[in-house]
């Protein structure tokens, strides 16, 4: 396992991390406890040190807690978010950050999430939405830096919304964020052109989302794929989605000459590729995932070749939004 530093915090973290959304049974079909605990616990083994959770996971604080607590004394790095007040996910313009982050609701989140959990303290607490129009306004930033005070949290970011990495260049700018997670992968470049460098510049670590695209560069998405109505995939791979994924990843593995097979790994290394990358959480919800995965942190790297063919296959659209 290979590790880099989490922006200016001062933490060293793997650079594949573990992505806990899947096992809380919160919008994912097929999660199990048992197994969800042995794929963390092989993560650890295998040399991950950073989880991500989230209040708004179902199950997920409590199972991240629970195995973590199990290893006292290893270095282990838990982030947590915060779900907005409003249920709203993405946050949409307009909106008063009383509304969304107030103070009392932060508090009274972080003391929920700190109980399910176990954990006397999170390392990165994240707003589970962000929105530049909220600098300089409401009373969460007193929140935060009081919760730091008192050794509840240690580094605070956000999730920045669904495809959106230009909506937090104001908060990177401003030395507020640790950390900020994104979307980015193969088929979404765009925090390539501003988010990343700001990030480097201002020294704010960078954490990875959907960097396989929700499954869809996995090359297991094929044309006939469905998923379970009460599985969210079901929503995002509707209608004619998976025939879509299915020619963009098909052109994809022949350009670079790979088998299907193959793909994940690629997509993977394509996001370890930019040094402003910190850690990319990627979902295993299976031993058998977490150690497929596990294995393209082995320090190499993807050829110039490789990363300009990649390129070429940039592909811009939102599947979490209807037509």
């Amino acid at each position: 396992m290979e590790y880099r530093e989490l922006g200016r915090t001062g933490l060293k973290v793997s650079e594949l991390g573990y992505g806990a959304w899947g096992i809380g049974k919160a919008g994912w079909v097929g999660a199990d406890d048992d197994e969800s605990v042995r794929a963390l616990e092989r993560a650890i083994e295998l040399g991950v040190t950073f989880i991500d959770t989230a209040r708004g996971y179902g199950e997920s604080e409590r199972i991240v807690g629970q195995v973590v607590r199990r290893h006292p004394g290893e270095e282990l790095y838990v982030a947590t978010k915060v779900p907005p007040k409003n249920r709203t996910w993405p946050a949409p313009s307009g909106l008063d950050p009383a509304d969304v982050f107030p103070g009392d609701h932060i508090r009274s989140s972080l003391e929920e999430s700190l109980r399910t959990s176990g954990l006397e303290a999170f390392d990165v607490f994240q707003f589970h939405v962000w929105s530049d129009e909220w600098i300089g306004r409401g009373d969460w930033l007193e929140t935060v830096q009081a919760l730091k005070d008192e050794g509840k949290i240690r580094f605070f970011g956000v999730s920045i919304n669904d495809y959106q990495p230009e909506n937090a260049l104001a908060l990177v700018e401003s030395g507020v964020a640790d950390t900020v997670q994104v979307i980015y992968n193969v088929f979404h470049q765009a925090p390539e052109e501003r988010l990343l460098p700001a990030c480097l510049e201002h020294g704010v670590g960078v954490i990875v989302r959907v960097s396989l695209d929700e499954g869809g560069l996995t090359g297991r998405i094929t044309a006939d794929t469905r998923f379970p109505d009460d599985d969210f995939r079901s929503s995002y791979f509707r209608d004619d989605r998976p025939a879509q994924v299915e020619r963009r990843v098909t052109a994809l593995d022949e350009d670079l000459g790979i088998s299907a097979d193959q793909t994940a790994d690629i997509a993977l290394r394509y996001v370890l590729e930019s040094p402003a990358i910190s850690t990319v959480i990627a979902g295993m919800r299976s031993v058998t995932n977490v150690e497929r995965n596990a294995a393209t942190s082995d320090g190499r790297r993807l050829t110039a070749d490789q990363v300009r063919t990649l390129k070429n296959h940039q592909w811009e659209r939102n599947f979490y939004l209807p037509r």
